[in-house]
């Protein structure tokens, strides 16, 4: 069965994303679907920054698939990513999402997103808004 589904409260949920850049490289990401755009942490510690610094084209596909019910959608979005400046409150709002609301109870490696200078430690947003955004409803009758 083929049906519509709303786009932003699928991506509103913490699933995890696979992000292409050409080479090709694929990597699994946490982001935050904001103002109609992926945003996804990323810094010198990960060859991600390096790629898209190289070859801003990326695609991402967020999707979900449960064989007990039947659910299988999938949003894939392909752009030209931007690398802006890390800020807090949309790294909290995103990290959140993923790790619940008690910053005391995150694993030192998250908190420090929150309370490190960006400028030091290199910490930058890749911004996508896509220019192509494609949602299929996939989903099939279970027995």
């Amino acid at each position: 069965m083929t049906a519509a589904f709303d786009i932003d409260s699928f991506l509103a949920r913490p699933l995890a994303a696979r992000v292409a850049t050409n080479g090709p490289t694929v990597r699994p990401a946490w982001y935050l679907w904001e103002d109609g755009a992926f945003w996804i942490l990323s810094g010198p510690w990960a060859r991600l920054l390096d790629h898209v610094r190289s070859d801003p084209a990326l695609a991402v596909v967020v999707d979900e698939c449960d064989v007990v019910t039947g659910v299988v959608r999938q949003v894939i979005a392909r752009g030209v990513a931007e690398v802006l400046p890390f800020d807090v409150p949309r790294g909290r709002r995103k990290l959140t999402r993923y790790l619940g609301p008690d910053e005391s109870a995150w694993d030192a490696r998250f908190r420090h997103y929150l309370h490190d200078d960006p400028t030091t430690n290199g910490t930058v947003w890749l911004r996508l808004e896509p220019a192509r955004l494609i949602a299929s409803d996939l989903s099939y009758r279970t027995a």
